[in-house]
């Protein structure tokens, strides 16, 4: 039967008479209010809306009787956001179908129909579209919500170094919360520093610097295009020690998986192993495939000893590898004549036999001198001159190997189990063949640039790592192999050291 419906006017709010909304509604004959503010036809088109098999019966507790809410199928809740897609979308559908800039009588109620929502929020996208020059994007981003307390960031540079070492001690002392703090480092307006010793370096030592990082340039070059030489005849050793243990070692466990259990007889015991690490510049060809490692050895320094009495894990007599802890250069000379001299001229290249080969060590006390006698007659053999050079006192940030080589074995060495001095040394001799050739070569680069920083700041060791995105470059096959060096800087680092 049809439906006799006669407008009226409903409100809801207190019973104080305090309105919240006006709502046109309209009533039945059989005691049912149905609300108007949905457009349920157009009279541009011949849609009908059978409002009898549409209609979504409400009933309130406090209502006299049930309420009828017609709402096109699929229609989405009148108080959701729209994307900017969507408000781009409709903003479109009205510019499409508006003439001379305006909209025809009934098309807001039209396209409100056709995207399911209120002809209130249709309005408004138009509205602010002419307004803002065809922008319809949500304006509540960045407008609601709790506003960000501004915090003065001269305050916390006027707190010391040593009470800004932790977030909680910074918090304290600027009376700033220390989730505020957070949100400054997570923003990057504070950041993180690890801050590591270094030596101290006299002025003698920063003229060393100075003198050492120009002897690597090519003498040719110098006057017009300052060029690095290309390293290939070094030979880079130094001494580090692997520990069998590591004292703090991180994990990554599943939330029900068991905590692993890890102990030793005295932590501040550990055993550990010295070793001697020899390593030259890796070469490659034109197609980029290796000619030449650059790893001449690595060398423990451990002994064998006969077990003095019987044990569960061997019998007395039984041979036992042990660290030597006291290095002296007696046996600093034995291990370079008899091991290291020895592995360069079998490993090193045979074309380049007769060019001048030097070994770059640090000042160490146990260290040969470069002018030792037996060191001479063996490396001048066999057709070979093999030099011994000192690098500047105070200056590991000019050996390749602490400059980076060092951590890359350690980081291999600690990822595998080692429980016993053979073991580790396995696993140090492991790592030591096992690092990329090619990231040996990247370290090289990053030595040269370490020595323009150093000429930068008139030899301190007060400067940024230098980054040049060396995968990159090799990626594209535009890595250098020697760099470049600023004519005016080497100059002015020349003029520097003739006036000291």
């Amino acid at each position: 039967m049809p439906l006799f419906i006669s407008p009226t006017l409903s409100y809801t709010g207190t019973d104080d008479g305090d309105r919240q909304e006006e709502t046109p509604t309209t009533h039945l004959s059989s005691n049912v209010s149905l609300d108007l503010n949905q457009v349920p036809f157009s009279k541009d088109d011949d849609t009908h809306v059978d409002i009898e098999s549409q209609a979504q019966v409400e009933t309130y507790p406090n209502a006299d009787s049930p309420i009828v809410n017609v709402t096109p199928p699929n229609q989405r809740s009148r108080w959701k956001n729209l994307s900017n897609d969507e408000r781009r979308s409709i903003y479109s559908t009205l510019l499409e179908k508006s003439y001379c800039g305006g909209l025809t009588k009934g098309m807001i109620a039209k396209v409100a129909l056709e995207f399911s929502i209120s002809s209130r929020i249709v309005t408004r996208i138009w509205k602010q579209g002419k307004d803002n020059e065809h922008n319809t994007n949500n304006r509540k981003a960045g407008n609601s919500g709790a506003k960000r307390i501004q915090v003065d960031l001269t305050r916390i540079q006027e707190i010391p170094l040593n009470q800004r070492t932790t977030l909680r001690n910074m918090a304290h002392s600027a009376n700033i919360s220390k989730s505020t703090l957070f949100r400054l480092v997570k923003s990057g307006a504070l950041k993180r520093h690890s801050n590591a010793l270094k030596p101290f370096l006299k002025e003698e030592h920063k003229r060393a610097r100075l003198k050492f990082c120009l002897s690597m340039l090519n003498e040719s070059t110098i006057p017009d295009d300052p060029t690095f030489q290309g390293l290939h005849n070094i030979v880079y050793i130094d001494e580090k020690w692997f520990y069998l243990k590591k004292r703090s070692k991180t994990y990554y466990l599943l939330p029900n998986e068991e905590e692993p259990s890890r102990t030793c007889v005295n932590k501040n015991y550990i055993e550990k192993v010295m070793f001697l690490v020899a390593l030259a510049r890796p070469r490659f060809d034109a197609q980029g495939n290796e000619t030449f490692s650059g790893k001449i050895g690595v060398f423990p320094f451990v002994t064998k000893v006969p077990a003095r009495r019987n044990s569960v894990n061997r019998v007395v007599g039984t041979l036992e590898t042990k660290p030597i802890t006291s290095i002296t250069r007696d046996i600093m000379r034995s291990y370079i004549l008899e091991k290291v001299l020895p592995a360069i001229k079998m490993k090193w290249p045979r074309e380049d036999i007769n060019f001048p080969i030097f070994i770059q060590q640090d000042n160490a006390r146990v260290h040969i001198r470069s002018d030792d006698q037996e060191f001479r007659q063996i490396a001048t053999a066999d057709g070979f001159d093999i030099r011994l050079m000192c690098q500047p006192a105070s200056s590991p940030d000019l050996n390749v190997l602490d400059l980076g080589f060092f951590n890359g074995i350690q980081s291999l060495q600690e990822k595998m189990c080692s429980r016993t001095v053979d073991e580790l040394v396995t696993a140090v001799e492991t790592s030591f063949e096992a690092f990329p050739n090619v990231k040996s070569n990247h370290i090289f680069l990053t030595l040269q640039n370490t020595m323009i920083e150093i000429m930068k700041v008139k030899g301190y060791n007060k400067y940024q790592p230098p980054h040049m995105k060396k995968a990159v470059l090799e990626h594209r096959g535009q890595l250098p192999i020697q760099m470049k060096c600023d004519h005016e800087l080497v100059q002015e680092v020349i003029h520097y050291l003739s006036e000291m």
